[in-house]
C-alpha cells in the first residue's frame, strides 16, 4: 500500500501587495455627482426662496468642487488604507460636508459640528462593519 504525501511548497518571506485596481468611469462619475448634488444643495439652501446671487452660485460651485475632489482623492487611496483608517475617512468626509450643509441653515457652530460628529461616528462605525465583514 503505498502512501500519500504533501508536495512541499514555497513559502513567501515577503508581503504580496495588493493588485492595483483598474480606474472605471464609474470611479470618476460617482465623485462627480456627489460634487454636483452637495453644490446644488448648498446653493438651494443659501438661496432660501429669494433671488439668485453670484454668491450663493459660487458658494455652490466651491462647495461642489472641493467636495468632488475630497472623494476623488479618497476614492484613489482607500484600498492603501487599512480598513480602520478607511472607514473613519469616509465618515469624517460624511460628517464634514452634512456639517457644512446644516451650518448654512444659521444654525450655531456647536449644533453644526455636534450632528456632523455625530453622523460621522454613525458613518465610520457603519463602514468599518461593512469592511470587516467582507474582507479578508
Amino acid at each position: 500500500m503505498a502512501t500519500h504525501a504533501t508536495m512541499p511548497t514555497r513559502r513567501r518571506t515577503q508581503a504580496r501587495t495588493p493588485a492595483r485596481r483598474a480606474h472605471s468611469a464609474l470611479a470618476s462619475a460617482t465623485p462627480l455627482a456627489l460634487g454636483v448634488i452637495l453644490g446644488f444643495w448648498a446653493f438651494f439652501i443659501k438661496r432660501d426662496g429669494g433671488a439668485t446671487t453670484a454668491g450663493q452660485i459660487w458658494l455652490g460651485v466651491v462647495s461642489g468642487v472641493v467636495f468632488a475632489a475630497l472623494c476623488f482623492a479618497l476614492a484613489r487611496i482607500r484600498w492603501a488604507l487599512p480598513r480602520e483608517l478607511r472607514a473613519g475617512a469616509f465618515g469624517a468626509l460624511t460628517g464634514g460636508a452634512i456639517g457644512f450643509l446644516y451650518s448654512l441653515h444659521d444654525n450655531s457652530v456647536l449644533s453644526s459640528s455636534l450632528l456632523g460628529l455625530v453622523l460621522a461616528a454613525g458613518t465610520a462605525a457603519t463602514m468599518f462593519y461593512v469592511y470587516y465583514t467582507r474582507e479578508d
